[in-house]
């Protein structure tokens, strides 16, 4: 009992930061952001999924090991409906960070648009082993799967 009001406490003292967008917010600390990764959650806010490729492409161009980026410009091309290279982004920012809980359940989702649910399950099942507690990712993609299961079936 002791053991858990310890973690419990500790669990409290770190800091919760609100969720910034609907496609996340960064999973790393690092340098301030740039004005074209600032630009494009702004416009991924505003879904303006043009305006973000156009941003994020060039962020991306200047910081190409960055994850968060390659996630973002996945999103947008999901959201534009370019998933061919909204797959090839998340491929990038999961090889740059396998841990990357957004780039997870961002393409698990792309996954359930093709109609890939076993593809879907895989990247809830790593979110599974990533998020020590539930996250908020693992519940997002959770949720998404369950609706999925629930539609009728495709001809």
């Amino acid at each position: 009992m002791r053991m858990f009001a310890i973690i419990a406490a500790l669990m409290l003292a770190l800091p919760m930061t609100p969720m910034a967008l609907a496609a996340g917010t960064p999973e790393s600390a690092g340098p301030p952001l740039d004005a074209d990764y600032e630009a494009g959650t702004r416009a991924v806010g505003a879904k303006n999924w043009k305006l973000a490729l156009e941003h994020f492409g060039r962020a991306v161009a200047r910081d190409p090991k960055n994850a968060d980026i390659h996630n973002y410009l996945g999103y947008a091309y999901r959201k534009s409906g370019s998933l061919d290279a909204a797959f090839r982004s998340y491929a990038e920012a999961l090889r740059l960070d396998p841990k990357h809980k957004g780039a997870h359940e961002y393409v698990g989702e792309a996954y359930l648009m093709v109609n890939n649910l076993a593809k879907a399950e895989e990247h809830l099942a790593a979110l599974d082993k990533i998020c020590f507690f539930s996250c908020e990712e693992y519940r997002d993609l959770k949720k998404e799967i369950e609706a999925y299961k629930k539609r009728p079936a495709k001809n």
